[in-house]
Protein backbone atom coordinates (compact mmCIF):
# COMPACT_ATOMS: atom_id res chain seq x y z
CA UNK A 1 0.00 0.00 0.00
CA UNK A 2 1.27 3.34 -0.95
CA UNK A 3 1.75 6.10 1.51
CA UNK A 4 -1.30 8.16 -0.45
CA UNK A 5 -3.60 5.42 -0.21
CA UNK A 6 -2.93 4.36 3.85
CA UNK A 7 -3.28 8.63 4.65
CA UNK A 8 -6.52 8.23 2.92
CA UNK A 9 -7.50 5.12 4.84
CA UNK A 10 -6.92 6.70 8.06
CA UNK A 11 -8.75 9.35 7.32
CA UNK A 12 -12.28 8.40 7.92
CA UNK A 13 -10.50 6.49 11.41
CA UNK A 14 -9.53 9.93 12.66
CA UNK A 15 -12.90 11.32 12.06
CA UNK A 16 -15.07 8.38 13.97
CA UNK A 17 -12.64 8.93 16.75
CA UNK A 18 -12.92 12.38 17.05
CA UNK A 19 -16.56 12.09 16.94
CA UNK A 20 -16.65 9.70 19.33
CA UNK A 21 -14.57 11.99 21.28
CA UNK A 22 -16.94 14.97 20.72
CA UNK A 23 -19.51 12.81 22.19
CA UNK A 24 -18.23 11.84 24.79
CA UNK A 25 -17.46 14.95 26.21
CA UNK A 26 -20.61 16.14 25.57
CA UNK A 27 -22.28 13.34 27.67
CA UNK A 28 -20.05 13.89 30.15
CA UNK A 29 -20.99 17.77 30.75
CA UNK A 30 -24.83 16.75 30.40
CA UNK A 31 -24.66 14.11 33.15
CA UNK A 32 -23.00 16.60 35.33
CA UNK A 33 -25.57 19.75 34.72
CA UNK A 34 -28.39 17.32 35.26
CA UNK A 35 -27.08 16.45 38.40
CA UNK A 36 -26.55 19.58 39.79
CA UNK A 37 -30.16 21.04 38.05
CA UNK A 38 -31.57 17.26 39.81
CA UNK A 39 -30.79 18.45 43.52
CA UNK A 40 -33.21 20.68 44.16
CA UNK A 41 -35.53 17.74 43.05
CA UNK A 42 -34.22 15.27 44.78
CA UNK A 43 -34.02 17.30 48.26
CA UNK A 44 -37.96 17.73 47.71
CA UNK A 45 -38.48 14.23 47.29
CA UNK A 46 -36.57 12.89 50.25
CA UNK A 47 -38.72 15.50 52.06
CA UNK A 48 -42.09 14.57 51.33
CA UNK A 49 -40.83 10.59 51.64
CA UNK A 50 -38.40 10.21 54.02
CA UNK A 51 -36.13 8.51 51.60
CA UNK A 52 -32.49 7.48 52.49
CA UNK A 53 -32.32 8.26 56.17
CA UNK A 54 -33.80 11.89 55.39
CA UNK A 55 -35.21 13.80 58.75
CA UNK A 56 -38.40 15.05 60.01
CA UNK A 57 -39.12 18.59 59.92
CA UNK A 58 -41.43 19.65 63.72
CA UNK A 59 -42.64 22.98 64.79
CA UNK A 60 -42.80 22.34 68.07
CA UNK A 61 -40.63 20.00 70.51
CA UNK A 62 -42.25 17.31 72.14
CA UNK A 63 -44.02 17.28 75.35
CA UNK A 64 -41.98 14.04 76.96
CA UNK A 65 -38.22 13.93 77.62
CA UNK A 66 -37.41 10.71 78.57
CA UNK A 67 -34.20 9.54 80.18
CA UNK A 68 -32.57 7.49 77.87
CA UNK A 69 -29.76 9.11 75.67
CA UNK A 70 -28.65 8.73 72.60
CA UNK A 71 -25.31 9.96 70.65
CA UNK A 72 -25.45 12.02 68.33
CA UNK A 73 -22.70 12.69 65.62
CA UNK A 74 -22.50 15.48 63.13
CA UNK A 75 -20.83 15.75 59.45
CA UNK A 76 -20.40 18.53 56.80
CA UNK A 77 -19.27 18.17 53.41
CA UNK A 78 -19.04 20.36 50.23
CA UNK A 79 -20.00 19.23 46.46
CA UNK A 80 -17.34 19.96 43.94
CA UNK A 81 -17.41 23.22 42.87
CA UNK A 82 -18.67 24.60 46.00
CA UNK A 83 -15.63 27.22 47.37
CA UNK A 84 -16.82 26.92 50.93
CA UNK A 85 -15.72 25.33 53.73
CA UNK A 86 -17.86 23.90 56.30
CA UNK A 87 -18.00 21.98 59.32
CA UNK A 88 -19.83 21.61 62.61
CA UNK A 89 -19.43 23.20 65.52
CA UNK A 90 -19.31 20.44 67.58
CA UNK A 91 -18.28 17.09 66.27
CA UNK A 92 -20.89 14.78 68.68
CA UNK A 93 -23.96 15.64 71.71
CA UNK A 94 -25.43 13.37 73.29
CA UNK A 95 -28.92 14.17 74.34
CA UNK A 96 -31.93 12.78 75.99
CA UNK A 97 -35.02 11.44 73.96
CA UNK A 98 -37.72 13.93 73.65
CA UNK A 99 -34.88 17.14 74.32
CA UNK A 100 -34.45 19.94 72.22
CA UNK A 101 -31.10 20.68 71.45
CA UNK A 102 -29.60 23.27 69.67
CA UNK A 103 -26.14 23.28 67.77
CA UNK A 104 -24.02 24.83 64.91
CA UNK A 105 -22.06 24.48 61.86
CA UNK A 106 -19.34 27.08 60.82
CA UNK A 107 -19.15 28.17 57.24
CA UNK A 108 -16.98 30.49 55.20
CA UNK A 109 -17.33 31.63 51.80
CA UNK A 110 -13.43 30.92 50.56
CA UNK A 111 -14.36 33.25 46.89
CA UNK A 112 -13.84 36.68 46.08
CA UNK A 113 -17.65 36.20 44.43
CA UNK A 114 -21.01 36.47 46.40
CA UNK A 115 -22.52 32.15 46.48
CA UNK A 116 -25.84 31.07 46.92
CA UNK A 117 -25.71 26.94 47.81
CA UNK A 118 -28.25 24.65 48.67
CA UNK A 119 -27.57 21.62 51.49
CA UNK A 120 -29.04 18.37 51.68
CA UNK A 121 -29.10 16.49 54.93
CA UNK A 122 -29.65 12.82 55.81
CA UNK A 123 -29.11 10.44 59.00
CA UNK A 124 -27.35 6.83 59.28
CA UNK A 125 -28.80 4.48 60.28
CA UNK A 126 -31.29 5.51 57.85
CA UNK A 127 -34.20 4.13 59.75
CA UNK A 128 -33.65 6.62 62.46
CA UNK A 129 -34.47 9.46 59.78
CA UNK A 130 -38.24 9.12 61.19
CA UNK A 131 -37.13 9.75 64.04
CA UNK A 132 -34.85 12.77 64.07
CA UNK A 133 -36.70 15.96 64.18
CA UNK A 134 -35.23 19.80 63.04
CA UNK A 135 -37.54 22.49 64.56
CA UNK A 136 -35.21 25.17 62.75
CA UNK A 137 -32.23 24.53 60.46
CA UNK A 138 -30.30 26.38 57.90
CA UNK A 139 -30.88 23.37 55.12
CA UNK A 140 -34.72 24.83 55.41
CA UNK A 141 -33.30 27.62 53.04
CA UNK A 142 -30.74 28.28 50.18
CA UNK A 143 -27.87 30.62 51.63
CA UNK A 144 -25.70 33.04 50.27
CA UNK A 145 -22.49 34.23 51.97
CA UNK A 146 -20.74 37.54 50.67
CA UNK A 147 -17.04 37.46 49.44
CA UNK A 148 -14.82 35.90 52.39
CA UNK A 149 -17.85 35.85 54.87
CA UNK A 150 -18.10 33.31 57.32
CA UNK A 151 -20.55 32.38 60.01
CA UNK A 152 -22.27 30.23 62.16
CA UNK A 153 -25.23 28.26 61.03
CA UNK A 154 -27.45 26.65 64.08
CA UNK A 155 -29.95 23.59 63.90
CA UNK A 156 -32.79 23.08 66.03
CA UNK A 157 -33.62 19.62 66.82
CA UNK A 158 -34.85 16.50 68.91
CA UNK A 159 -34.88 12.86 68.76
CA UNK A 160 -38.13 11.39 68.96
CA UNK A 161 -38.67 9.22 72.29
CA UNK A 162 -40.95 6.87 70.19
CA UNK A 163 -36.79 5.52 68.75
CA UNK A 164 -36.73 3.61 71.59
CA UNK A 165 -39.34 1.27 70.35
CA UNK A 166 -37.99 0.47 66.93
CA UNK A 167 -36.20 -3.02 66.55
CA UNK A 168 -33.78 -2.31 64.03
CA UNK A 169 -32.15 0.51 66.08
CA UNK A 170 -31.75 -1.16 69.44
CA UNK A 171 -28.13 -2.12 68.60
CA UNK A 172 -27.28 0.89 67.04
CA UNK A 173 -24.12 3.29 68.23
CA UNK A 174 -25.68 6.41 67.72
CA UNK A 175 -27.03 8.75 64.94
CA UNK A 176 -25.09 10.58 62.23
CA UNK A 177 -26.08 13.43 60.64
CA UNK A 178 -24.77 14.34 57.35
CA UNK A 179 -25.16 17.88 55.31
CA UNK A 180 -23.62 18.18 52.18
CA UNK A 181 -23.96 22.10 50.36
CA UNK A 182 -24.34 21.85 46.27
CA UNK A 183 -24.03 25.32 44.65
CA UNK A 184 -26.48 26.91 42.93
CA UNK A 185 -27.04 29.47 40.21
CA UNK A 186 -24.13 32.15 41.61
CA UNK A 187 -25.08 34.63 39.04
CA UNK A 188 -28.62 35.36 41.23
CA UNK A 189 -26.63 35.98 43.97
CA UNK A 190 -27.52 39.94 44.92
CA UNK A 191 -23.93 41.22 44.46
CA UNK A 192 -24.32 44.36 46.90
CA UNK A 193 -26.51 41.96 49.68
CA UNK A 194 -26.12 43.62 53.29
CA UNK A 195 -25.69 40.70 55.88
CA UNK A 196 -29.05 41.69 56.40
CA UNK A 197 -30.31 40.30 53.73
CA UNK A 198 -28.79 36.61 53.40
CA UNK A 199 -30.74 34.34 54.74
CA UNK A 200 -30.33 33.17 58.14
CA UNK A 201 -32.02 30.65 60.11
CA UNK A 202 -32.80 32.24 63.86
CA UNK A 203 -31.12 30.61 66.81
CA UNK A 204 -33.25 29.44 69.66
CA UNK A 205 -34.08 32.24 71.43
CA UNK A 206 -35.50 34.07 68.30
CA UNK A 207 -38.32 30.83 67.60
Amino acid sequence: MTDTQHNASAQPARRRGLVIAVACAAFAVGMVGAAYASVPLYYLFCQVTGYGGTTQRAETAPSQVIDQTVLVRFDGNVAPGLPWKFGPNDREVTVKLGETRETSFHVKNLSDKPVRAQATFNVTPVAAGVYFNKIACFCFDNQILQPGEETDMPIVFYVDPDMLEAEELKDAPGITLSYTFFPLDEAEAPVAASKSETTRTPTTDQL
